[in-house]
């Protein structure tokens, strides 16, 4: 399957867009909250046009850990493409992660979606350094077929 490369580029930082040190700030925070634990997931949510996409890439720029991006799209509600892209997004921190995977998704009968997601956590899980990856407008996604939008996911 082809790669839109643009969905997985953290995207270039405008010069004329304001500055928010104090959001960054709080998002610093929470990465590095009481005694030394982090925060896993951090949601940024505000209505669409509030420069949420901005605030995470000035984020970005000034964070210490490598970050892996996947812009979504209404196109990516389809288990298999969501995989190829999120796969995608973070081989640009290690470069055959997934690789299992992707072969696994070749065949005509997919896998569980259990089985898929237990590999691909599994090959995550061994990544021997923090990284954090970034949906930005995860919101698109409305698909049953993937857990990450299931209410009791």
């Amino acid at each position: 399957m082809p790669i839109l490369a643009t969905k997985i580029h953290i995207p270039l930082s405008r010069s004329k867009v304001v500055r928010r040190p104090r959001l960054v700030e709080r998002l610093n925070e929470g990465l590095h909250q009481s005694q030394g634990f982090g925060r896993k997931l951090t949601l940024v949510s505000a209505p669409a046009g509030f420069g949420k996409t901005s605030l995470i890439t000035e984020w970005l720029v000034t964070c210490q850990y490598p970050a892996a991006w996947l812009s979504l799209d209404d196109g990516d509600g389809e288990i298999r493409n969501f995989l190829a892209y999120l796969i995608a997004a973070l081989q640009v921190l290690e470069k055959n992660i997934g690789a299992d995977v992707l072969g696994m998704m070749q065949s005509s009968q997919l896998p569980s979606t259990e089985s898929i997601l237990t590999n691909l956590l599994n090959e995550i899980a061994v990544i021997q350094h923090d990284f954090m990856l970034v949906l930005d407008d995860y919101h698109t996604l409305d698909s049953k077929s993937i857990p990450l939008c299931q209410p009791n996911a």
